[in-house]
Formats: structure tokens, C-alpha cells, sequence
């Protein structure tokens, strides 16, 4: 009755220890479309913070649900929210001699679950566009890896082009525009770019050992990359034409996997020191690095659009110690609420859609 006429008794929500309170309504339309409304409060200050409508038919209501979650989010914290998008990742089953890769997709929220590909290819590393909503990934294709291209609204999929010796899949630049990838040709992996309309490569860097795993930061400027050039695998940042190449972690183990955060302040890492893994952030001048959880063995961070939210895969030691056994999980970039994210089969390799247009 309080929200009816338009203002709750803030007092009462203050005595329940409320800082906001938020209500809403839906309604259904004479053309069967569904309106939602809602409003939020601030209990605290004793004011009207927002309101907005959305319409939409009534097989929608996760979707206005997750949009309205968006919108109270950034309201609340000044941060755009991460509720409305989806994750891609390789869904695996069966025994470990013989395993079975597809890619899948589903809500951050673990619905609307299917799988993309049947499972008669090996597939590998999807990534996201950061402008729409395609994925690249690697398949073995007559035991060769290939790169494709692959559209979630439409499903068409398109062959980038053969690479052999590739060891890791693309990731696309911030424009859409470009992939990064690292190739092996004459016994040295470098990392080369691919521009997608004119498949034009162009080779970035030229030095003994593996660089490979390139990210680009979110204005395109610059790379950071994977590295074993120094006698030991580090993270190394460089201009986005190869140049001023200088090294961001000094410490002890093996440092991989980077990747650049949508905000631009952080790069997310893994690193092996002896039997344990972890996954962690480093500014990218190679200051304030911080682990944010520690296992047996965790790998694949991924980034939430708004750059608060990481996304990875944990295996988890199977009881005869062959098996495999790996789970989604995510966590914030305190380090704190970290959860398993729930797939209907084994999970790897996640990546973290934009906000769905």
C-alpha cells in the first residue's frame, strides 16, 4: 500500500536495516505483451533514486529481469552492470582418453543452456567481439587447427583461414576489426595480426622463444602478451605495432594467459609456482599485483563487460587422480564471492559476452 501512493515509510525500512528498496509490477497488455515497471529507493537518504518501463512479450522475462538487475546495479554503484549477458565455453564429457569438446552457450546466470557445435571436432579458446555478439575459436579440422568465425543470432560460421602450428586461438581487437594470434613458422611463435576484411597479416614481433596469448587493452593501444624470451614465462606489454616491448612480471613461477580488463586498469593473469595455480590481476605498469584465488589447478580468466567480475575454470582433483573434473567459477576483483557458475557437463575456457544489444 506504502509504494502504491507513490512513497514507502522509509522510517519502517530503516528500522529492517534497508539502505534501498526497489518494487515492482507487471502487467499484461491487450496485444499480450508484457509491461514491468519498477522503482528504486534510497532508505538511507530518504528519496526516489529511478524509475523505467520495459515492454516486451511475456518469453522475454528473464531477459527485462536481468536488464532491470543492469539498471539497479549502476544506480547503486556507479559501475554498468554484467546481468544481461551470456557466457560461451567448452562444454566437455566423457572419459579422459577420449574426450568431447563442444561449444555451448547460456546466461551468466547458468540458463537458457545449448550447445553450439556436436562434438565431432575438438574445439578450442572461444572469445567474445567485444562489439557484437560473435565468437572466434579453434577446431581441428583433418588434424589441423582452423579458425573460425561464428555468429550467435544467426549461426552462420565462417572459416578465418588454416593455421598451422598455431598454439593459441584469436582474440579480437577492441574495433572488431582485427584478431591477435600467436603462429609458429620456422621453429619461433610470434604473435601476428589478421584484419577481417582484407585477411592481411601483419607480424608484430620477431624474438627467440614463444611469445603468444596476446590481449589488446580496451583503447587498442597497446598488447600484452606471454613471453619466455627472458628464460622464464612472464607477461610482457608492447605497443599495438610491436614497439617498446617492456616486461610486467618479475615474479617467481610461470605467468600466463593474460587479459586486458574492459576498464583498461587491470590485467588478469595465471600463474604456476610448483604444483599450485592461481589467478590474479597486475596494473599495467606491473604494479599492485594481487592473487585472487589459489588452487590446484585454475586457468581462463575471463572478464565481465564493466570489469569488476572475472569468470575461470577450476579442475578439481578426481578421485583415481586420471580423470578430469573442471567446474566454472566466478569471482570479484577483491577476491572476494567467489561461486561455481553451474553447466550441465564439464566446463573450460569460458568468455564473457558484451552487454547483449
Amino acid at each position: 500500500d506504502q509504494l502504491r501512493s507513490g512513497e514507502p515509510r522509509y522510517q519502517d525500512w530503516k528500522a529492517l536495516g534497508a539502505q534501498a528498496l526497489v518494487a515492482g509490477n507487471t502487467t499484461t497488455g491487450g496485444d499480450g505483451r508484457m509491461k514491468v515497471d519498477f522503482r528504486l529507493w534510497d532508505v538511507a537518504a530518504g528519496q526516489y533514486m529511478q524509475g523505467l518501463s520495459y515492454s516486451a512479450s511475456p518469453q522475454e522475462w528473464r531477459r527485462i529481469a536481468h536488464i532491470v538487475a543492469d539498471a539497479i546495479y549502476k544506480r547503486l554503484t556507479g559501475e554498468d552492470g554484467y546481468f544481461d549477458t551470456r557466457i560461451v565455453y567448452v562444454a566437455e564429457s566423457g572419459p579422459a582418453n577420449a574426450r568431447k569438446k563442444q561449444l555451448a552457450i547460456m546466461d551468466q546466470d547458468s540458463a537458457n543452456h545449448q550447445f553450439l557445435t556436436d562434438g565431432q571436432t575438438l574445439v578450442l579458446t572461444p572469445r567474445f567481439s567485444p562489439t557484437s555478439q560473435e565468437i572466434t575459436y579453434m577446431s581441428y579440422f583433418n588434424k589441423k587447427p582452423r579458425v573460425y568465425l561464428f555468429n550467435i543470432d544467426t549461426g552462420r560460421q565462417e572459416v578465418l583461414g588454416d593455421f598451422p602450428g598455431m598454439t593459441f586461438a584469436p582474440r579480437f581487437s577492441p574495433d572488431g576489426n582485427k584478431v591477435i594470434m600467436s603462429m609458429a613458422q620456422n621453429g619461433n611463435t610470434d604473435i601476428y595480426t589478421l584484419d577481417l576484411r582484407t585477411r592481411r597479416q601483419t607480424q608484430l614481433t620477431d624474438a627467440p622463444g614463444i611469445d603468444t596469448a596476446p590481449s589488446y587493452s580496451p583503447d587498442g593501444q597497446r598488447i600484452v602478451f606471454e613471453s619466455d624470451r627472458g628464460g622464464t614465462q612472464q607477461l610482457y606489454v608492447m605497443g599495438a605495432d610491436g614497439s617498446g616491448v617492456k616486461r610486467l612480471t618479475f615474479g617467481e613461477g610461470r605467468y600466463g594467459t593474460p587479459v586486458w580488463s574492459p576498464r583498461g586498469d587491470l590485467i588478469a593473469f595465471t600463474r604456476q609456482r610448483g604444483s599450485s595455480f592461481a589467478v590474479g590481476v597486475i596494473r599495467p605498469d606491473g604494479t599492485g599485483e594481487r592473487i585472487l584465488t589459489e588452487a590446484f589447478h585454475v586457468e581462463g580468466p575471463t572478464w565481465a563487460p564493466n570489469g569488476r567480475v572475472l569468470m575461470f575454470f577450476k579442475d578439481l582433483p578426481s578421485g583415481d587422480g586420471r580423470g578430469r573434473n573442471a567446474k566454472l567459477y566466478s569471482i570479484d576483483i577483491t577476491g572476494a564471492n567467489e561461486r561455481r557458475v553451474s553447466t550441465p557437463v564439464d566446463a573450460s575456457d569460458p568468455a564473457w559476452s558484451p552487454l547483449i544489444p
